[in-house]
């Protein structure tokens, strides 16, 4: 719903003004993906908006009148907030209830960046039993509109948790007894069809191009791959993923 400090540009969500930011701020700061101010703004509120940031880890930046105005169309007090479509999950919540679900399966997403692959993953994971979705504060795919259109409305109903730092979130999975797998290719991977795939379990995904962090796959206990039967360099990370939790759905 749209009221006087809510608006919409390109499927991004704008909550603008002093004291709905701050508002936000308070009550549900992990839907804040940043909040910009007007270059040359100093006043009492904006002290009180960039001390809540720094108090929640929000990103904050400076941006020209011109880019405020194009993200909101009217009276905005010199300052946006850009919210995601949907409210996240503290990680620790998300790890304490991931074993009740119907698949104990956690999916990290390091650095994952397309829109379209996040929604598709979720909404594989969903259907089928999955307990939640990790994504990056920093780096990772924009859960806004296009997201949630993209998974079917999965992402509203399937637990996310955002961190900003994925590598400690695994060392956090892993104390509490997940067995976290690594989806890429090497001599010592495990073949999807055949592994013994164990869960609890958190099984990371990485960046389109880049793959997964040598930092965040270090703490895994196993890397895992897809055995293709013809030459063929790489399947698109929600083929693989669905591919992926499909398998350990077999094996409950």
């Amino acid at each position: 719903m749209q009221n006087n400090n809510r608006g919409k540009k390109d499927g991004k969500t704008y909550v603008v003004g002093n004291k709905p930011v701050m508002e936000l701020l308070r009550d549900d700061p992990s839907r804040v993906d940043f909040v910009a101010f007007r270059k040359g703004k100093h006043d009492k509120h904006l002290e009180e908006v960039l001390a809540l940031c720094k108090a929640q880890n929000v990103p904050f930046k400076s941006v020209s009148t011109k880019d405020l105005d194009f993200m909101y169309r009217g009276n905005h007090q010199g300052i946006a907030a850009r919210c995601a479509a949907l409210s996240y999950t503290p990680l620790e919540t998300m790890l304490e209830t991931a074993p009740d679900a119907p698949l104990p399966l956690i999916i990290a997403l390091d650095q994952v960046q397309d829109t379209g692959n996040v929604g598709v993953l979720a909404r594989t994971l969903y259907a089928l039993g999955g307990a939640g979705l990790i994504v990056c504060q920093h780096h990772g795919a924009y859960l806004g509109a296009g997201a949630v259109r993209s998974s079917a409305g999965a992402l509203n109903k399937l637990p996310v948790a955002k961190v900003g730092n994925m590598a400690n979130a695994i060392k956090d999975a892993v104390n509490y007894d997940y067995t976290v797998y690594c989806a890429r290719a090497g001599q010592n991977s495990l073949d999807a069809y055949t592994a013994d795939l164990e869960t609890p379990a958190v099984l990371i995904l990485g960046n389109e191009e880049k793959g997964i962090r040598p930092g965040v796959a270090k703490f895994s206990h196993h890397s895992i791959q897809i055995p293709f039967l013809r030459e063929f360099d790489s399947l698109n990370v929600a083929q693989a993923g669905a591919i992926l939790v499909s398998e350990f759905a077999k094996r409950l």
